[in-house]
């Protein structure tokens, strides 16, 4: 399964209710906060822009934002909330796209532990050689990642409990070799038995959490 497909129609139709918690002014406020600081006056980059939670608010702070995003069905969810004209969007991968206006950008940013959709440390890497390849002098490239918590395995502990409740069950696995974790959610369908989808994470030992 590719990274496009984890986003597909299905997900993308509910993403912004899933996540209605992170739209939420005292989580988005802060970040928007910082990120229009960090771009100090000078245009923006978002790679994984998807349906535009946080672009969209930092281009209305005044900020030209132009988004990196692979899931078309995401980039047409940004599409009912903004035009191309007000917050420019391309289709591709942020680990090799180049968007019109590269070596102009005062700020690249990467959000949400959205850079764990590159999954292997190659991939990673070359992302990392793709931002600065945006960024005028002086500009910055800001990531906000989480680093998988193996201090709370027990030897021989692989899985990690995140949340049990009634129709909604997720899990954590952890490989303690290579720090790679795997979200497994289980959401129960009232006309059948659990379905369930599962995504991949990167991992500390990746240069995306240094």
């Amino acid at each position: 399964m590719t990274t496009s497909e984890v986003w597909g129609e299905e997900t993308a139709a509910t993403y912004d209710e899933d996540a209605a918690s992170y739209f939420a002014p005292e989580v988005l406020g802060p970040t928007v906060d910082l990120l229009e600081r960090l771009a100090d006056g000078g245009p923006a980059l978002e790679l994984a822009i998807g349906t535009g939670r946080v672009g969209i608010p930092l281009s209305e702070r005044g900020v030209p934002v132009t988004g990196i995003e692979l899931s078309e069905a995401m980039l047409a969810q940004l599409r009912r909330k903004v035009d191309e004209s007000r917050l420019p969007a391309v289709v591709g991968d942020m680990a090799t796209t180049v968007v019109p206006g590269a070596g102009d950008f005062s700020l690249v940013y990467l959000v949400w532990n959205s850079i764990s959709n590159l999954r292997t440390q190659a991939e990673q890497v070359q992302c990392f050689r793709n931002a600065p390849h945006h960024l005028r002098p002086g500009g910055r490239f800001v990531i906000d990642l989480w680093v998988p918590p193996l201090q709370r395995l027990t030897p021989g502990q692989e899985a990690v409990p995140m949340s049990v409740d009634e129709g909604h069950l997720l899990f954590d696995t952890y490989d303690v070799v290579t720090q790679e974790c795997a979200s497994h959610h289980y959401v129960r369908d009232p006309e059948a038995t659990f379905a369930t989808a599962s995504v991949a994470s990167a991992t500390s030992g990746h240069p995306s959490a240094t």
